[in-house]
């Protein structure tokens, strides 16, 4: 089974910067899709960004695209989200998440289609 923690939250001030850390174990995560979350409180769980296994592909929701940018190193086991120019908006817990390690070429988009989430790590920007 994969394991999967994050880190990197906390509060900052609007348009300032976070740096967050997905560290996973198991055999097969070099072979994963993974994907970042988040979700607000009364608001349903989004995706933010997806990242292919090879690291080659990436996706991205229209609301952090050109502000979020993430990025893996498959030898340290670690997925990044960095987060730049943050805006009230963006207040949520981040979850990472891992695919079945298919070896998809295109990282998945929907929350159904990985089984394996990290226990959060909350985000808060202050206007």
């Amino acid at each position: 089974q994969v394991q999967l923690v994050e880190s990197g939250g906390g509060l900052v001030q609007a348009g300032g910067s976070l740096r967050l850390s997905c560290a996973a174990s198991g055999r097969t995560f070099s072979r994963s899709a993974v994907g970042w979350f988040r979700q607000a409180p009364g608001k349903e769980r989004e995706i933010v960004a997806a990242i292919s296994w090879r690291g080659d592909i990436t996706y991205y929701a229209d609301s952090v695209k050109g502000r979020f940018t993430i990025s893996r190193d498959n030898a340290k086991n670690t997925v990044y989200l960095q987060m730049n120019s943050l805006k009230f908006e963006d207040t949520a817990v981040y979850y990472c998440a891992a695919d079945r390690a298919w070896g998809l070429a295109s990282p998945p988009r929907s929350s159904r289609e990985y089984p394996y989430w990290g226990q959060g790590t909350q985000v808060t920007v202050s206007s």
